[in-house]
Formats: structure tokens, sequence, C-alpha cells
């Protein structure tokens, strides 16, 4: 096994691991990360019936790199756009990543915004 399949299959392990414990419901739906190589994407799902009540990507803020600062701006986007949708409460899908870096700034303008976790 070569070290970027090592990394990638750590990553879905900690990711089911989450998952086994995280559930979004309607009166907290669940703030989803997924990240590659060219963008982020965020997503708050309702789990219970099964539908994305809000998104956002590095796409809508045109970043130009995806760093923590853009993070940042994602997560205040996001957390807008769930306040739009009636929502304050969430759970935090961290996606199987790290809670470092552009996931914590993720988390950290979510809650500036007044999302809580």
């Amino acid at each position: 096994m070569n070290k970027q399949s090592q990394k990638i299959t750590k990553r879905t392990r900690r990711h089911m691991r989450v998952r086994a414990k995280i559930n979004g419901t309607t009166k907290r739906p669940r703030l989803s990360v997924f990240k590659s190589n060219k963008g982020i994407y965020l997503q708050i799902i309702d789990d219970s019936k099964g539908i994305t009540i809000a998104s956002a990507s590095a796409k809508e803020i045109k970043a130009d790199k995806i760093n923590a600062e853009t993070g940042k701006k994602l997560g205040q986007l996001i957390a807008k756009k769930a306040k739009e949708n009636k929502i304050t409460e969430i759970v935090f899908d961290r996606g199987g990543y790290k809670y470092h870096g552009k996931i914590r700034a993720i988390a950290e303008g979510a809650r500036e915004e007044g999302l809580k976790f």
C-alpha cells in the first residue's frame, strides 16, 4: 500500500467512525464537510428526511486559494444560509478529516455567525 492510499483509508475509517455517532435530524441537521484538491464543499443535511437543506462551496466565494481563510469565509456563508432556513443548531460532521486547519476554520466561521454545535 502506498502512502496516498493509506491516507485515504485512514480518512475513510475515521469518517465511518464519526458517522456512526452523528445523525442529523429536523431539529438539529448535520453540517457535512468534503474537501477535494480543488475545493471545499459544505452541506446542511436532514438525515431523517434525506434532503440537503443548504450548501456552499469555495466556488461561490470565488477563492483563489483553498486555505484556512477560505474555510472561515465558507463557514460564515453556510451559517448565513442556515439562518435563512431558520436553523440555529447543527451537528458538525468533519467527514473524517482531522479537526485542524481548514476544518477548524470552517467550524469557527460558522460559530462566529451564530450557529451552535
